[in-house]
């Protein structure tokens, strides 16, 4: 059933709210997500992208209850990735000579992932169409935003900005609106968003700000892809991604650990207590990686100014799990963190020395020789980890 966004504008979308994991189990998805599909009915009738290839034929289905499917004139597809143009191939049986417009980026993926050469037009910043009643239809390239053929749709006079991934967040919700919403859910989704798909593209980002507040478009909705739409003061998550896109750090300190047989666990509690002793306002959190979920992990990262990783040490090295988020890490390209690193052993020794050099070729900038301990941590051994979260805090 199609939902009023604004004027004769609507959602023709799918909320899933089953969904725990997504581009592969590469993010966790908590609280579901939904697939936002727009369905415009001026004098031109437009669909902006589609759903989730699962849910194709019951997108089909339903699009076609409310429209007769031959009277759409032609579709945007804002991006290639298939949580939005899965339904695509089922769509364009139906109706198989109508233009799609999308970016030349856009074509190659299209092509490449569903095999079909439909009516493609190519479209680039600045490029309009007049969709009637004195309404244009102007295009934002988004590229890098996170794929190559990535772009935004501005509708005019409505004022609505259909922003693809920009901007979104993992959230099942039947209500359409940013206001209608758990603030506190909406808020750690966006972040979470952000911080595990947005980040290494940060630099781009600024830009991309920076080049739509250029154009002087008035934004009174911007309508994601996924979760709610913003139209009460929408210009809230535009400062927020300003924040954020501008090596975002809060006065945080995070300590991520894994452990073999507690003695890194009892490291880093005390390496906790210390940075409390010695700074009572910063926030300090503490993480067991392996009974925690890695994309929440990467979130308190991104708000953290200091990342403290330990592990013990194992055939010469460091536990695969802590290896894997360090990669993790520097995948997101990280900028201006500090980092130490500490852990137990008890023979060699090696893990705190290979922690700070993946950490240092992660892109954060290593503060300290790090502590290690061998064996247990006994009472003279807690007390210097302590010592340990001191310098760590100064």
């Amino acid at each position: 059933m199609k939902k009023l966004v604004k004027n004769n504008v609507f959602w023709v979308g799918k909320v899933d709210w089953e969904l725990q994991k997504f581009h592969g189990n590469e993010y966790s998805t908590h609280k579901g997500s939904t697939y936002n599909s727009y369905l415009i009915q001026e004098e031109k009738t437009v669909l902006i992208d589609t759903v989730w290839a699962p849910f194709a034929g019951e997108f089909v289905d339903n699009l076609d209850r409310e429209i007769d499917l031959n009277k759409i004139d032609f579709i945007i597809a804002n991006h290639g990735e298939v949580d939005h143009s899965g339904a695509l191939p089922e769509l364009m049986k139906q109706i198989p000579d109508k233009p799609i417009y999308c970016t030349a980026s856009a074509v190659n993926s299209l092509k490449g992932q569903y095999h079909q050469d439909w009516n493609f037009q190519v479209v680039k910043t600045g490029d309009k169409i007049d969709i009637g009643n004195g309404k244009e239809l102007v295009f934002v390239e988004m590229k890098m935003l996170h794929w190559p053929d990535s772009m935004a749709t501005y509708l005019t006079k409505d004022n609505i900005l259909f922003s693809n991934d920009a901007f979104g967040q993992h959230l099942a919700t039947e209500q359409l609106f940013n206001d209608q919403v758990d603030q506190c859910d909406l808020f750690n989704e966006a972040t979470k968003y952000y911080a595990n798909i947005l980040t290494p593209f940060s630099p781009i980002l600024r830009k991309k700000l920076d080049e739509v507040i250029a154009l002087n478009l008035p934004i009174e909705v911007i309508a994601t892809s996924h979760g709610v739409i913003w139209r009460d003061n929408p210009m809230q998550i535009i400062e927020k991604y300003a924040q954020w896109s501008n090596n975002y750090q809060e006065n945080q300190i995070v300590i991520i650990y894994d452990t073999m047989w507690n003695g890194t666990k009892l490291l880093a509690e005390k390496i906790a207590e210390g940075i409390r002793l010695a700074d009572p306002d910063v926030v300090v959190k503490v993480h067991n990686l392996s009974k925690s979920d890695e994309n929440d992990l990467i979130t308190e990262v991104f708000k953290s100014k200091t990342v403290v990783i330990g592990s013990p040490t194992i055939s010469n090295s460091i536990l695969h799990s802590v290896a894997g988020f360090i990669h993790l890490m520097k995948e997101l390209k990280f900028k201006e963190k500090k980092a130490a690193a500490f852990g137990c052993y008890g023979w060699s020794g090696e893990s705190v020395k290979v922690i700070n050099e993946l950490m240092e070729n992660a892109g954060f900038k290593v503060v300290s020789e790090g502590y290690r301990n061998q064996w247990n941590p006994d009472d003279a051994a807690q007390k210097s980890a302590v010592d340990f979260g001191k310098t760590i805090a100064e």
